[in-house]
């Protein structure tokens, strides 16, 4: 065990390194090249038990996807302004995942876009801050953990255990995947949260037993641009983390709260998931 964390560390430790130099994805990263293969996007509707609604989400398959195959899945959340489309409205991840497949950095995946927004009107209108609307992203837990996942995985050929599942995302959504997949080991074993929010659970509560958990963590990401005034949310993550010995990466970039350093971090996050160590 100490050996195995010990190569966790270095390799973690190695990956900061190579990022500090480079610190953004290249150029054009994020472009539509229409010369190599494409993914295709699915939109879903699973019945949510949950909320007693059905619910939608968006799903990308990867370039040359096979039926045949089995595929491990991340599960890529927004912010309290969006839905289930701002990712592709914004942040454009089919197009970084094509790229990134074209130059063989990933493993192949399924990614699925859901609405982090439990509750019948989910859509982003009105008092965006409402107490009912922010109450509906921590009730997104049971519907993710009771609904969507298991109906992903009976609509789609992936491999259903906690090493092949992975969770993500911006602000609210970081909050939510600190807070789930830190709460959820038996699930989730890669976590990545970008510029979390104030939803995110203090670092005590998000981890209470680190001692245990860090054997069961295969990545943890905690990333925030360095003037974005959310980052003592992720400061304070970092911390803990460091305190308690959790392997983790720590990822301060230039920029503020927006989907140019999301995109950047789905740019890096992606190219570590589902990597045996």
């Amino acid at each position: 065990m100490k050996k195995s964390l010990f190569t966790v560390l270095t390799l973690l430790i190695g990956y900061v390194a190579a990022i500090a130099q480079t610190g953004q994805a290249p150029e054009g990263f994020d472009q539509l090249n229409t010369s190599i293969a494409h993914g295709k996007l699915d939109t879903v509707t699973y019945d949510s038990k949950t909320v007693g609604v059905k619910r939608h989400a968006v799903v990308y398959l990867p370039p040359n996807y096979n039926k045949q195959k089995k595929y491990p899945v991340l599960y890529l959340l927004h912010g309290i302004g969006g839905d289930e489309f701002e990712w592709l409205n914004q942040g454009r991840p089919e197009r970084i995942m094509d790229n990134l497949y074209a130059q063989k950095k990933v493993k192949d995946m399924i990614i699925v876009l859901p609405n982090g927004r439990a509750m019948e009107n989910d859509r982003a209108t009105g008092d965006i801050m409402a107490k009912d609307k922010v109450a509906a992203f921590a009730n997104f837990e049971r519907d993710l953990l009771d609904d969507l996942i298991p109906f992903i995985e009976k609509q789609y050929p992936v491999i259903s255990n906690r090493e092949s599942r992975a969770l993500a995302g911006l602000s609210m959504g970081g909050g939510q995947s600190l807070n789930f997949g830190l709460g959820n080991l038996g699930t989730f074993a890669w976590i990545g949260g970008f510029s979390s929010a104030p939803n995110t659970k203090m670092p005590d509560q998000l981890l209470p037993n680190p001692a245990t958990a860090k054997d069961q963590i295969k990545l943890l990401w905690i990333s925030c641009g360095d003037e974005d005034r959310l980052l003592g949310i992720s400061e304070r993550t970092r911390d803990y983390m460091i305190e308690h010995k959790v392997p983790h990466i720590f990822f301060k970039e230039p920029g503020k709260h927006d989907f140019k350093v999301w995109k950047n971090d789905l740019y890096l996050f992606s190219q570590l998931l589902f990597v045996k160590k």
